[in-house]
């Protein structure tokens, strides 16, 4: 696709970026039904496991899945994750009234609870789609999700559920330093499986990986990660990068189906283990990002008239992005990867990716 052609594309997405940011619409809702976990990975974002919180009951999930539907005639998706959501003993209570009432339904896992019976349970109870977490092959997986085992209980997961009709069977693969090497025998373990796509992002400054020393990618290998994606998509093959960055004129579109737009807040909402509402359950949980709590604020009236700190561009916030010739298109980047402690991107692939 030609250079002109993207830049018509993205002008197009500006404008309506902020059509979005004055008429949000609520596609994706995430629940987070848990943060309990069977693994304990260096990199979790939401540091499952280590957190505790009180989870909210089926009955309160009942409620709240009448009022959305009550107040949203058209139903936003639900994304259902955690931790690991079928620890819950509940999960398919939950997930069957949720599909009775008519919405339409996916969830992340690590796969590692998914017996030929649970496989056969989430297609009863209408699941869409899934997302399972492959993080290497077998020794990097088990020692990147501190889960012996691991690896081959995910492969058999992701087994059990393509022998069901779900709309999409997807693996997700975080690369790091550690794995980046084996990119190339994961994408024939995804082509042996027949998975329905692959998503293959980069490991984020966030949670865990704060901490984490020996995984952040440099400049050669982000190099080398986009080109290997777009290399795949050119023969045809179903990989994908996430919507996380801005990625400059020359990977935009190429790597992913459309172009970058971070989500949060004028499409994607979330609810949280604890009834906290805030946008991509990535971001930071803080004061200005959390913007009430379904026990003593409407959902409703909290995604018309709040979440203002996601629909304003992150670059007014930030001199060196207001200024970026970039900035129109990339307008500071994603709201899981901003400083909000001094204002700026932990995450930008200017003078790596493009000028």
């Amino acid at each position: 696709m030609s250079e002109q052609i993207k830049l018509n594309h993205l002008e197009q997405l500006r404008q309506y970026r902020q059509k979005l940011r004055r008429e949000p619409v609520l596609k994706y809702l995430f629940l987070e039904l848990t943060l309990r976990c069977n693994e304990h990975c260096r990199h979790c974002g939401s540091r499952c496991g280590d957190v505790c919180t009180q989870e909210m009951t089926r009955k309160q999930y009942f409620t709240f899945l009448d009022k959305i539907k009550a107040d949203f005639p058209q139903l936003p998706m639900l994304c259902i994750t955690g931790g690991e959501p079928l620890l819950r003993e509940d999960f398919f209570d939950i997930m069957d009234y949720a599909n009775r009432l008519g919405f339409v339904w996916g969830m992340t896992s690590n796969g590692t609870l998914i017996t030929p019976q649970v496989a056969k349970k989430l297609e009863e109870v209408g699941m869409k789609t899934i997302s399972v977490s492959i993080d290497g092959l077998e020794q990097t997986h088990d020692d990147f999700r501190q889960s012996k085992g691991g690896f081959r209980k995910s492969v058999e997961g992701v087994k059990n559920l393509l022998k069901h009709d779900f709309k999409s069977v997807q693996v997700t693969t975080v690369v790091t330093k550690k794995n980046i090497g084996e990119l190339e025998e994961l994408f024939s373990l995804m082509c042996d499986l027949d998975v329905d796509s692959w998503r293959v992002i980069n490991i984020e400054p966030i949670g865990r990986a704060l901490t984490l020393d020996g995984y952040t990618l440099d400049r050669v290998d982000y190099r080398y990660l986009f080109g290997f994606i777009r290399q795949k998509r050119r023969e045809g093959y179903p990989v994908m990068y996430g919507c996380q960055h801005y990625l400059g004129i020359e990977y935009e579109r190429e790597v992913r189906d459309w172009y970058f737009l971070c989500n949060a807040g004028i499409y994607v909402a979330s609810v949280m283990a604890n009834g906290d509402i805030g946008a991509c359950l990535d971001i930071e949980r803080r004061r200005e990002t959390i913007q009430g709590n379904i026990f003593k604020d409407d959902f409703t009236e909290v995604w018309y008239n709040r979440f203002q700190i996601f629909r304003k561009p992150l670059a007014d916030r930030n001199q060196q992005c207001a200024d970026c010739s970039s900035r129109n298109f990339c307008e500071g980047g994603a709201y899981h990867s901003w400083d909000y402690d001094n204002n700026k991107p932990l995450v930008c692939f200017k003078d790596i990716l493009f000028k």
